[in-house]
């Protein structure tokens, strides 16, 4: 789950990591405000952010400096309500709810800093970089050397070491070590409390009065331990997620849209996977990713079959299910139920392997349901295939 800015800095603060003064704001009036009490502090510089799930906000026209509390009344109400494009929007872009207004810093040097888990090595690693203010992923893919990596031993934790090892890598010099080691340390506690798959400031800057502080922040949470944060998962805003996803996760799937033509739905994160491979062997393209879980009942799949015929793209379906924890007859039992709810106007192809695997196939057969079934992935491939006029017969 990914959260704003402010939000992020929020719970980076409350961890002791150093980040610039300032507020959320939803109204010009509000923005205002936040200015106002900015200024009173000594505050004569001003940052207006736009707050969007997405980078490179500043190049759309998301971030701009003023230099009067008026000035950063009439960013926010240039800002607000925009509908913002970045290259992480895409062309629709995403509309502005919520505006930060910081102060403006003073900056004499830029850095990058993030924690994440390294999946190869099964450790957290610190990611660092005097490359500061420019994607981390065109400096790893330009300038790999410029990029300093620290893992992390889970079962003990980031060591003052380590963090000392990052401050000097990253040419940090007299008080200003203490400083950057203090933050890199407040930044792992900050990942590790929250349950993150990812904190990343860029850029954490050297201030002109020798300070280190973030002008930026973003965490991602894991999805999969938001149990154990109901305050964190209350920060969730549905805004910026795809509303078809949202409504995915209501009814416990795990959808992510695609650009293809053919709908995919299948229980199991690997055998999606496969599915989706098999459909781009057999000559189609994938339009989605839908995993309904262990238990594909009725209501679950005629979820994903409203959700899947959404697409207008969608030129057939594939149902490809393997019966372990439930039988494949319910699995085939549910189908019929849903197909007879959903008006299904595109080809329908379904694939069942494991337990009752047969007695599931002789339902969808025996049903009056325009419904093509198949055992092996080659056949499906095939009528995938044949259902949306695609490529060649997939080779054995």
């Amino acid at each position: 789950m990914k959260l704003h800015e402010y939000q992020a800095k929020d719970i980076l603060q409350e961890h002791g990591v150093a980040v610039q003064p300032g507020r959320v704001a939803r109204t010009p009036d509000e923005a205002e405000s936040v200015a106002r009490e900015l200024a009173s502090g000594g505050a004569s510089l001003f940052v207006v952010k736009a707050q969007i799930h997405a980078g490179g906000r500043g190049k759309g026209g998301g971030v701009k400096l003023a230099e009067s509390v008026e000035e950063a009344r009439a960013h926010a109400e240039e800002i607000l309500g925009m509908q913002l494009v970045t290259h992480q929007t895409g062309p629709e872009g995403q509309e502005v709810r919520a505006v930060l207004v910081a102060d403006g810093a003073d900056i004499e040097k830029e850095f990058y800093l993030g924690v994440t888990l390294d999946r190869e090595t099964s450790r957290q690693v610190i990611m660092a970089s005097a490359e500061g203010g420019v994607e981390i992923e065109q400096v790893a893919e330009e300038s790999p050397e410029k990029i300093l990596r620290e893992p992390v031993d889970p079962s003990i934790g980031l060591q003052p070491f380590q963090a000392r090892r990052i401050a000097f890598g990253l040419g940090f010099e007299g008080d200003q070590v203490g400083q950057a080691v203090q933050f890199v340390m407040a930044l792992y506690r900050a990942y590790d409390a929250t349950d993150s798959s990812l904190a990343e400031i860029n850029p954490l800057v050297l201030t002109e009065q020798g300070d280190v502080v973030a002008v930026d922040a973003k965490i991602n949470l894991d999805d999969n331990a938001l149990f154990r944060h109901e305050d964190l998962a209350e920060l969730r805003d549905i805004h910026e997620e795809d509303s078809t996803e949202v409504e995915a996760s209501e009814h416990g799937l795990s959808y992510i849209a695609l650009d293809g033509n053919v709908g995919c739905m299948v229980n199991g994160a690997g055998l999606a996977m496969a599915t989706m491979d098999i459909i781009k062997l057999a000559g189609g393209e994938p339009a989605n990713f839908l995993d309904v879980g262990g238990s594909a009942s009725a209501e679950t799949v005629e979820a994903g079959f409203r959700i899947i015929l959404g697409d207008e793209n969608v030129e057939a379906i594939l149902v490809n299910i393997f019966g372990g924890i439930v039988r494949c007859d319910r699995v085939a039992e549910g189908v019929i139920e849903a197909a007879r709810s959903v008006e299904i106007d595109v080809p329908l192809i379904v694939r069942l392997q494991g337990t009752n695997a047969e007695e599931g196939q002789q339902l969808l057969e025996e049903s009056d349901l325009d419904i093509e079934t198949a055992v092996l992935l080659k056949e499906a491939a095939d009528k995938v295939n044949d259902a949306v006029g695609a490529g060649a017969p997939v080779k054995s």
